[in-house]
């Protein structure tokens, strides 16, 4: 009875867990397909831009707003196609998807935007997408999922990704986005034919608008035609050492990404929200996973850890990063990864680092 009074008291006293532990939780992608948050965000201010209302759209995709805060964060693909719906009813535009690959500027939702933008020309920028796609958007695919191939004496850039047709706002935007982004700093690709696998959605009008090429639905491949110019045409907005340095950065975000479809990754995104609650256990966290303890106890072993390992280590990172911060003290920290009596924490902080919580939390003296 004194340890749950405890429990109850400690929770009145500290700050709300959720609030705490988004940010480290939207860092980490769920075993699903995601997209990043940038990308989402952009959507969203289209779609707010065009009359939908902000909390509105975020509730309806199940989202806090904060999950946007951070451009390289990771949302489920779920979340995405439910913001796109309710971006389409709220805002009142079927054609949003194909609106916002019209409008988007890549480089200001994602780095890949920024690593085309240095690349030299756009057949360089057009093998970066392809690199580095997963970090906008993941979807299921064999290999790269655009291509360039020659077909009836011309040059198609098609999209591979599988069942196209039950997100076809994904097609209208990436090939919307192919179209209109060059024209930002150039003419931009002269095409000479659309082809999609999805039926006519009501609004061909926008479609030859945007692609001012003929267009047609129901088509065998989702495929654009393109001048064979294209490829050629100079980009260099920024310099060699700026796609140098993003390069560095993309492949960091990719391993990141690829790190978290890991069973490790799976099991540490399932336990930052719950980890405050001090009843973290390896049977609940199977069980999310529709695993049994055995199996999950396996798939951990066959990458080197435990899942007390990685229980404890998620804790001694969560903790260096909450006391670095200095927003909560020693005893929220201790609360926040999970321990109710703060001198435990205290004992496993000196394990980890060698040094007290207190030492870590004091402001460092200037030199």
């Amino acid at each position: 009875m004194e340890a749950s009074l405890a429990a109850v008291d400690a929770k009145a006293m500290m700050p709300d867990a959720k609030s705490m532990t988004s940010g480290f939780t939207s860092r980490r992608a769920a075993a699903e397909p995601t997209v990043c948050a940038g990308f989402a965000r952009g959507l969203l201010e289209l779609a707010v831009a065009k009359g939908a209302d902000r909390r509105a759209l975020a509730e309806r995709a199940g989202l806090e707003l904060d999950d946007l805060a951070d451009q390289d964060a990771r949302i489920p693909f779920s979340s995405y196609v439910a913001l796109m719906r309710a971006g389409q009813a709220l805002a009142g535009d079927p054609a949003l998807g194909l609106h916002y690959g019209e409008a988007v500027d890549i480089s200001e939702v994602s780095i890949v935007g920024l690593l085309g933008q240095a690349s030299t020309d756009m057949i360089e920028a057009f093998n970066q997408l392809n690199r580095y796609v997963r970090l906008i958007v993941e979807v299921e695919v064999d290999t790269h999922r655009f291509q360039m191939t020659a077909k009836d004496g011309g040059i198609w850039i098609v999209d591979t990704r599988r069942n196209p047709n039950a997100f076809p706002e994904l097609t209208e935007s990436a090939f919307a986005q192919l179209v209109c982004g060059p024209r930002r700093f150039g003419p931009g690709p002269v095409l000479k034919a659309v082809h999609v696998t999805h039926a006519d959605p009501g609004y061909r009008e926008e479609y030859e608008r945007i692609f001012r090429a003929p267009v047609t639905f129901g088509a065998d491949w989702n495929a654009v035609q393109i001048e064979p110019t294209w490829g050629p045409q100079p980009v260099a907005r920024l310099s060699r050492y700026v796609f140098g340095v993003l390069s560095e950065r993309a492949d960091a975000l990719l391993r990141d990404l690829e790190s978290s479809k890991a069973t490790r990754g799976r099991v540490e995104s399932l336990l930052m929200p719950i980890l405050h609650t001090g009843e973290a256990s390896m049977d609940m966290v199977a069980g999310k996973m529709a695993l049994s303890r055995q199996t999950l106890f396996r798939k951990l072993k066959a990458e080197g850890v435990t899942f007390e390992k990685v229980l404890d280590e998620l804790r001694h990172r969560l903790a260096l990063d909450y006391l670095s911060a200095r927003k909560v003290s020693v005893n929220e920290t201790a609360y926040l990864v999970g321990f109710s009596d703060p001198a435990a924490f205290s004992r496993a902080f000196k394990r980890w680092t060698g040094c007290s919580p207190r030492t870590m939390r004091e402001p460092r003296l200037a030199s």
